[in-house]
């Protein structure tokens, strides 16, 4: 069945075919009208963070940026959801039109530029799923927060969705927020890992209960670069690390159609690059912390080198897009 609602999606402008489509998977997944998505994925329990997955594979922030479909992808058997990125005051993101598919390398151009409903719409949304599975919860900062303030959206967001959320994922990687990657270095990274860190002690004694905190990083980072991310995730004891986010390079899409567009790359053609961050990383790591690994994950043998150069869970996003809900047990079954 897939096949045919992709050809037919694909004929259409890639943001309205991802509207249409969430808007069908909210509308239907509690009516028989989910038999078409539904789906059994063998159990592949797996400890991570100190929390039991049922199986190691997820569906990536940015798919599902409102929580309006929690149900559903959970019907299609990911062993864990992650929402948003969300931010503390709802905003359009960037001009359209800002989604590009490039069909011939299975890969996706963004430039979305975080537009969502705003956190307290995405709780409500948390509110009235059913989902009772592992829920990861993507954060980030207004486009028109300024660089010096943007701390300041993270705790906001971290403390509306701290009760609601399996772990928290910082997004300090997507290349569509001016500034956003800044907080990848230095004393900006050191600030807002120190202050997140602070925030989430506070809220462990809240609440009673302990919410992982996990940050999300780009592929762009050099040898450099990385080691001082590495530095700066051991020293503030964060719980998890996603690699990656989106490429600014265009260099395995050159001369395609909408190869020039600006925004971040994903898909197939970020597998590499993806993988060598995974793989140094966990060498910088050395077990410090858990990977969640996410860029190129489009087959069983993808999912399993993302695994052997150091990941404890994968992702999907674009490879989902292309190969649709089959990609899952596909994976799944076979680790």
């Amino acid at each position: 069945m897939y096949g045919l609602a992709k050809a037919w999606l694909f004929r259409k402008d890639a943001e309205q075919a991802h509207d249409i489509t969430l808007n069908l998977l909210k509308r239907y997944a509690h009516t028989p009208l989910a038999m078409f998505w539904r789906q059994k994925v063998a159990a592949k329990p797996t400890k991570v963070m100190g929390i039991e997955f049922p199986n190691p594979v997820g569906l990536a922030a940015g798919l599902d940026k409102n929580a309006e479909c929690i149900d559903a992808f959970s019907q299609m058997g990911f062993g864990f959801i992650e929402v948003g990125t969300v931010t503390p005051r709802p905003q359009d993101g960037n001009p359209k039109p800002r989604l590009f598919r490039l069909p011939e390398k299975h890969a996706i151009i963004n430039r979305m530029g975080f537009n969502n409903q705003g956190v307290d719409y995405l709780v409500e949304q948390v509110k009235q799923a059913q989902f009772s599975g592992v829920l990861g919860i993507n954060i980030g900062k207004n486009k028109d927060t300024p660089e010096e303030q943007a701390v300041d959206d993270y705790v906001f967001c971290m403390r509306k969705v701290y009760a609601f959320a399996s772990y928290i994922t910082v997004n300090i990687s997507s290349p569509n927020t001016p500034g956003l990657r800044s907080f990848q270095h230095g004393e900006a990274l050191d600030k807002l890992l120190s202050t997140l860190k602070k925030e989430q002690a506070a809220l462990t004694t809240k609440h009673g209960r302990y919410v992982p905190l996990a940050v999300k990083i780009a592929p762009d980072l050099s040898d450099r670069e990385l080691q001082a991310m590495a530095t700066a995730l051991m020293k503030h004891q964060l719980d998890a690390v996603i690699a990656t986010n989106t490429t600014l390079s265009r260099e395995a899409v050159a001369g395609l159609p909408y190869a020039n567009e600006a925004g971040g790359l994903s898909g197939a053609v970020l597998f590499d690059a993806s993988t060598v961050i995974v793989r140094k990383l966990s060498g910088l790591l050395n077990g410090a912390m858990p990977i969640i690994a996410v860029g190129g994950v489009d087959s069983y043998s993808a999912a399993k080198a993302k695994m052997a150069a150091g990941a404890s869970l994968v992702q999907l996003y674009s490879g989902f897009i292309y190969h649709g809900p089959k990609l899952i047990p596909d994976i799944v079954n076979r680790l």
